[in-house]
């Protein structure tokens, strides 16, 4: 069982390996400028530096987030019991009583433990744009404000549902082709993002992401 301080000390490592977009007014915005978005009016923007057969590398700035972690063994119940926490925030649980949209992706911090041990996962949401300078405080201990700083990322999508099973093997792909062309990444830990409702049964989109060190490589 990991400490408070221990807990406190990954929640922020983790941002160190967040991730996404660019700037507040430039980068978080309308969802028409993404295909990706379809479901809700903001989304998160990127730079596509390069696309391969086999990933694309994404480049993304500095933004902030509301973020909380969820003690587990998978990915399938700790989301989902981290992510209500932060919706209840979107719904007002915040010093202001703020309601807010939500904005896509939503984005899952995702140990390399064993699945034999119980794992920090750490899940976030993009606060939108009208909230990015001035965000409201969470009255949840368990929830912070978090800023993600610049950095880049191999990302590889897929239609479907993010499971436990879904993302591993797509977690894995992803690692093994990025070997092959000798890229420089981090690999204690990686982001699955999702774009879809949990009520949506179609069009379902999701992806697995890997922060890159040194130059990407585009091959």
């Amino acid at each position: 069982m990991y400490s408070s301080r221990v807990l406190d000390r990954m929640l922020l490592s983790g941002l160190v390996g967040l991730l996404l977009v660019l700037t507040a007014e430039a980068r978080v915005g309308k969802s028409s400028e993404s295909h990706l978005c379809y479901e809700t009016e903001q989304c998160l923007h990127f730079d596509l530096i390069c696309q391969t057969k086999d990933f694309e590398v994404r480049h993304i700035e500095s933004v902030n987030w509301v973020t909380t972690y969820e003690m587990d063994y998978s990915i399938d119940t700790a989301a989902t019991k981290a992510f209500t926490r932060l919706y209840k925030y979107t719904k007002g649980a915040n010093q202001n009583g703020t309601k807010m949209d939500l904005v896509t992706p939503v984005v899952v911090r995702v140990p390399h433990n064993s699945s034999s041990e119980m794992s920090a996962y750490i899940v976030h949401l993009l606060l939108p744009a009208e909230y990015q300078d001035n965000p409201p405080k969470p009255t949840d201990d368990n929830v912070h404000l978090l800023r993600s700083p610049d950095m880049n990322l191999y990302v590889r999508g897929y239609d479907g549902w993010l499971t436990a099973k879904s993302d591993r093997e797509m977690a894995q792909s992803l690692a093994s082709d990025l070997d092959s062309v000798g890229a420089n990444y981090k690999k204690n830990f990686h982001f699955a993002n999702t774009y879809s409702s949990p009520l949506s049964d179609t069009h379902r989109h999701s992806e697995v992401m890997f922060v890159a060190l040194d130059e990407p490589v585009c091959i």
